[in-house]
């Protein structure tokens, strides 16, 4: 029994570990922890909706952001909030897909694609789920149908600008402190457009940000593993190459 026991430690070491080390560098544990950390507030800004204690807060914050209405302001928010609309951003990242497996990146392509159309299925289920209706502080200016809550812009923009800019930060390393900084200020920016314009309520948002990176992270960490199982697919074949140079 001790041998058997001796030789499954000797085999997790000599095969497995070498194997998983790279997926547990700290990139991915943080990943992992930013992603239960979002599953959690998801879960808590949802029980404070359901029970309707967040109505006080939700409507203190859009009537302070009403004031800051001007016209020059309103179409600059109506720009904004058009980057994130759900139906563009889907057909953006389909269009991306296509282009990337033009150039051979099949799993970023499959990724991107899984990512858009799982954000926008997710959210439609969560709004059916919920059925939280739409503020109606004041007269909107712009059309807005179905449920609030999550708010599908803060989502669908966290997941698709986030796994965008997230792969060209990779493949760009130069320039990846400029591009996750564009990155955030633009899912910053959509998310409070959709405040501004008085379509959603603030935890609409801030559930919609919570849900959408925790599909983000998911997403990411599936592009982490295929590319780990490539650079060892490429390394096992060029093993023998080495060894018969030899």
């Amino acid at each position: 029994m001790q041998d058997l026991i001796t030789q499954i430690i000797r085999t997790w070491r000599e095969r497995v570990t070498p194997k998983l080390s790279p997926l547990l560098s700290t990139v991915r544990v943080v990943g992992l922890a930013l992603a239960g950390l979002s599953l959690w507030g998801f879960a808590e800004i949802a029980d404070e909706v359901l029970e309707k204690e967040t109505q006080a807060f939700d409507t203190a914050i859009l009537l302070s952001l009403r004031e800051l209405h001007n016209p020059l302001l309103d179409r600059l928010m109506i720009a904004i909030t058009f980057l994130g609309e759900p139906t563009e951003l889907t057909i953006m990242s389909l269009a991306l897909g296509a282009w990337l497996i033009w150039r051979g990146q099949r799993s970023e392509a499959a990724t991107l694609a899984i990512a858009a159309a799982g954000a926008a299925g997710l959210n439609v289920l969560l709004k059916d789920v919920f059925s939280r209706a739409r503020p109606a502080l004041w007269d909107r200016i712009v059309d807005v149908r179905y449920y609030s809550f999550p708010s599908g812009h803060a989502m669908l923009s966290m997941v698709v600008y986030g796994l965008l800019g997230y792969l060209l930060a990779t493949h760009f390393r130069r320039w990846h402190i400029g591009i996750l900084v564009a990155t955030v200020v633009l899912i910053a920016a959509i998310g409070f457009s959709r405040l501004y314009l008085g379509v959603h309520w603030p935890t609409d948002v801030l559930a919609g940000y919570a849900a959408g990176l925790v599909w983000l992270m998911t997403c990411i960490l599936s592009i982490e593993i295929w590319r780990h199982r490539a650079t060892m697919r490429t390394q096992e074949a060029e093993r023998p190459k080495s060894t018969s140079a030899k």
